[in-house]
């Protein structure tokens, strides 16, 4: 597994599609630890009525013994730390698939991402641009 090593230039702009190649893989410079308030926030703006989320009491009950961090939380924020790495100047995600959540995450974790180019080729239909796919997991 090959880990780019390559210091960031003085003036980052992030990588472009000549910058990936099939097998690099990329560790998010910067982990983010889970406070309360992201979780309840981010629960109540996705109207997520799971009281495992923001109900200490309920959570307690539970095979889990205390509150779970919203999963939809924790795939935006993987996903927002691969951005810098390999799609801070993309033109769109084409989409997601084989999301799995193999753990719990907690509040007061701190979660990590690590971002793997898995393949890449030119676009058939938009000659300016390149297909990349990328394999991301949130380490904690």
């Amino acid at each position: 597994m090959a880990i780019k090593g390559d210091p960031a230039p003085k003036l980052w702009r992030g990588r472009f599609y000549e910058d990936l190649d099939v097998g690099d893989v990329f560790q998010s410079r910067l982990g983010r630890t889970i406070t309360e308030t992201d979780n309840v926030w981010f629960t109540c703006l996705t109207l997520n009525t799971n009281q495992v989320h923001f109900n200490n009491e309920f959570a307690a009950g539970t095979r889990f013994g205390k509150a779970l961090v919203n999963s939809t939380f924790t795939l935006a924020l993987v996903t927002g730390m691969s951005v810098p790495d390999t799609s801070e100047n993309a033109t769109a995600n084409l989409s997601w698939t084989d999301i799995k959540l193999p753990n719990p995450v907690y509040v007061g974790d701190t979660l990590w991402c690590e971002t793997e180019i898995v393949s890449k080729r030119e676009s058939q239909s938009r000659p300016e641009v390149g297909i990349v796919s990328v394999r991301c997991r949130g380490i904690n």
